[in-house]
């Protein structure tokens, strides 16, 4: 019932109003922002793969000051939800230790991101090659930033905003609220993944399903694990490859899809 307890005093209905409102900040309006830029894409003339999204562009062409100010700001308010989150989690005498994270256990956190982040990586950008052929998937632009001193410092800082960010609010704080709900650990899990998926389906079909099951995959990992940290490195590191990687290679090689 939406009246009981569910967390020391705090009722299921102050819960889950609290979880609506983190993911209407935060990942929720982006899946919605994704549909319709899905839907639109849609509507376009010729298929998916001829269409092109780019993840982390200008936001001032011809003013690199200005722009790097801008790519800052940005960054720091789409954290601010994850702010919010460590407040919650205070408030019931938790925090996002209670997470996994934090820098408490370093060493196996690196070692378990960097082996998730390989075994996704290569199976990853496979996929998006496929789905890209296959005409459900646009092409992904992963940085048109301009050749300054600080664009490779920002695509880094890119990575770690949406490493930080996804695994938080999608893994570690949606997975507890939800069992705080009274939410199976499958209902859980599917909701978890799907919503990761949502807010990838501007990219296409193909980014949607791949990222579903990558939510699968971090979600037993996590329960496993106990930790969100590992899945901050390995998502870290994946959005570095893809981001970096793109800035170095786009041009260069004969299989990397461009615009």
């Amino acid at each position: 019932m939406a009246g009981t307890i569910a967390h020391e005093g705090v009722s299921r209905r102050t819960l889950g109003s609290e979880t609506v409102l983190v993911l209407a900040l935060s990942l929720g309006a982006s899946g919605v922002s994704a549909l319709i830029s899905f839907i639109g894409s849609l509507t376009k003339p010729g298929g998916l793969k001829d269409q092109a999204t780019t993840l982390n562009g200008s936001y001032a062409p011809g003013r690199p000051w200005l722009d790097l100010a801008w790519q800052l700001f940005g960054m720091t308010t789409v954290l601010v939800p994850v702010a919010l989150v460590a407040h919650l989690l205070m408030r019931e005498g938790a925090g996002l230790r209670t997470l996994g994270f934090d820098l408490t256990r370093p060493r196996p956190d690196l070692v378990r991101g960097t082996l998730v982040a390989a075994g996704i990586g290569s199976a990853g950008l496979a996929f998006y090659l496929v789905a890209r052929a296959g005409g459900f998937n646009l092409t992904v632009v992963p940085e048109s930033l301009p050749e300054v001193w600080w664009k490779f410092p920002v695509l880094v800082l890119a990575a770690l905003k949406n490493a930080v960010l996804e695994e938080v609010i999608v893994v570690g704080y949606l997975l507890r609220r939800l069992g705080q709900l009274g939410w199976t650990p499958m209902a859980a899990l599917v909701a978890s993944s799907v919503l990761r998926g949502s807010y990838h389906l501007y990219q296409g079909i193909g980014g949607f399903l791949g990222n579903v099951v990558m939510g699968v995959v971090f979600v037993l990992l996590y329960r496993r694990w106990g930790r969100v940290a590992p899945l901050v490195v390995a998502h870290l590191l994946l959005d570095i490859g893809a981001f970096v990687g793109y800035a170095l290679l786009a041009g260069k090689v004969d299989w990397l899809p461009l615009p």
